[in-house]
């Protein structure tokens, strides 16, 4: 499964060393940017590969800039799917970690 992350450097350098391609951005433009390559809505990809990812990760920081076109992607149901990971300061407050999202979902603790 292929999988590509977008957001702070630090992150998406710890996840370049696990095998991960991921474009560091840093502003809204940026992220918006990357967005649309990725999800190949803003021309030509500039993946290595050259294919779309499977999964997309976001950090919370970049997500928090795209909000609505995020959620929009995910209204799609295409790929790539999107994860949001905690920045390294943790989570950004008033945001649900994946486990709280599955409790309310589903009623079951991980």
């Amino acid at each position: 499964m292929k999988f590509f992350i977008i957001g702070e450097r630090e992150i998406v350098l710890a996840f370049k060393l696990t095998g991960v391609d991921g474009v560091i951005a840093e502003t809204r433009a940026e992220v918006l940017d990357a967005f649309h390559r990725v999800t190949g809505k803003g021309g030509p990809s500039n993946l290595p590969s050259g294919e779309i990812p499977r999964v997309l990760i976001l950090t919370e920081h970049a997500a928090s800039q795209i909000e609505d076109e995020e959620i929009a992607w995910q209204k799609t149901g295409n790929f790539p799917l999107i994860v949001e990971v905690p920045g390294l300061d943790g989570h950004l407050k008033g945001k649900k970690s994946l486990s709280d999202a599955i409790k309310e979902a589903v009623g079951v603790e991980v």
